[in-house]
């Protein structure tokens, strides 16, 4: 077997990405190869590059092809602090040692994961509703229930099979978001009344009314209620027909408690890094899908995550909401694991996103094709990156 190169150097990349920026690592071997990964510092992530600055002195002179040794290198490196960012930032370089090793091997990154048992990978178009009610600045506006109707009907008649919203109250001037998991609005308590009750299935008729019965509606209720209120959210929408509710929640014997009373199934689990955190969700069979972010965790080691959650009988699905270089990472483990249930992608994007990128994803009768260039088969487009230099 021929030897593979060397790590030669590490370097971050960043751009403006509208209300948020976007995050790339660039990975060389002294034969000219570049992997590339994305990874985010959005939502209190801060500091995952300043991670992979100090960690790539160890990574240098390294082979490319050494995953499961660099990775295990780092992790002792890391080892009292082996949550948050520092493990994010070990997942993001995993990710780019699998790109610059399928690359040399001339192979797409899914036959480093055991090969595609699926060439169309199902998704559900994520946010929808949320960034045009939310980031109007940056999206189509959405201002009226009769606007959320008319949003429905777009999916519908865009061949996208499913859709995840988030809570929102139309009952004033303007809609707003309900998040007080994230501060928004500030309500520390964490309860939920029933006029939040009430306009949260207003909302819901409205898009359902423009979808029609044959698109699947996910709900995302984040970190926004203890236990408590979630059971009342839940039975309040008893009779509406939803794919999934998800839930974030600290406690997993809280969250089993919650699935108990559901009558909807719960995915949960997106916020979790690294793999040891989700053992205490699966021992207690705490969701029926389990949300795994493999930017994060890494694609290899989200396999492996993803390979326990098949041994509790639990189905699994990618957290992605970034760049479209993240949908084609997420794109290769959703096509290795048998368990996949529906992959997460973000269909409203910002103007300049598909100039980002050496390749955009292709959706098809709402399906996403896997693609088969060697490595992730996409790539930040560096000039691109240039012309739009991140925000402060």
């Amino acid at each position: 077997m021929r030897a593979m190169g060397t790590i030669q150097s590490v370097e971050t990349r960043h751009c403006d990405a509208g209300w948020r920026n976007y995050h790339f690592l660039r990975i060389t071997t002294d034969e000219g190869v570049v992997g590339w990964s994305e990874y985010d510092e959005n939502l209190g992530a801060t500091g995952i590059t300043t991670v992979i600055d100090d960690m790539a002195e160890t990574l240098i002179g390294e082979p490319v092809d050494a995953i499961e040794r660099i990775r295990a290198r780092l992790v002792a490196q890391a080892r009292q602090s082996l949550t948050g960012v520092m493990a994010m930032a070990i997942g993001a370089i995993e990710n780019a040692l699998l790109d610059a090793k399928a690359k040399e091997l001339g192979v797409p990154c899914v036959d480093l994961l055991g090969g595609a048992v699926r060439e169309e990978i199902p998704v559900y178009w994520s946010h929808c509703g949320t960034y045009r009610i939310t980031r109007s600045e940056w999206y189509d506006p959405v201002r009226t229930l009769e606007d959320v109707t008319a949003l429905g009907e777009e999916v519908r008649e865009s061949q996208f099979t499913a859709l995840k919203t988030n809570i929102f109250d139309f009952s004033g001037d303007e809609p707003t978001g309900w998040a007080p998991g994230f501060g928004r609005p500030f309500h520390p308590s964490l309860t939920i009344e029933a006029d939040q009750l009430e306009a949260q299935r207003q909302y819901l008729e409205a898009l359902r009314e423009g979808a029609g019965p044959e698109v699947d509606v996910l709900l995302d209720l984040n970190y926004n209620m203890k236990p408590e209120g979630y059971i009342r959210l839940l039975q309040e929408l008893a009779d509406f027909d939803l794919f999934w509710v998800e839930i974030d929640s600290p406690n997993a014997k809280a969250l089993a408690d919650v699935r108990r009373a559901s009558p909807h199934p719960i995915s949960s689990c997106e916020a979790l890094v690294p793999h040891e955190a989700f053992v205490p969700y699966l021992h207690e069979q705490a969701m029926d899908v389990v949300i795994i972010d493999a930017l994060w965790n890494g694609i290899q080691q989200t396999t492996k995550i993803a390979a326990m959650a098949d041994a509790h009988q639990l189905h699994v699905a990618p957290h992605n909401y970034y760049g479209h270089l993240s949908t084609f990472m997420n794109a290769h483990w959703a096509a290795a694991v048998p368990n996949l249930r529906i992959m997460e992608t973000d269909i409203d994007r910002l103007p300049w996103d598909d100039e980002l990128f050496t390749a955009t994803p292709e959706y098809r009768d709402g399906n996403l094709q896997l693609p088969d260039g060697p490595g992730w088969g996409c790539e930040p487009d560096e000039a691109a990156l240039d012309e739009h230099p991140p925000s402060s």
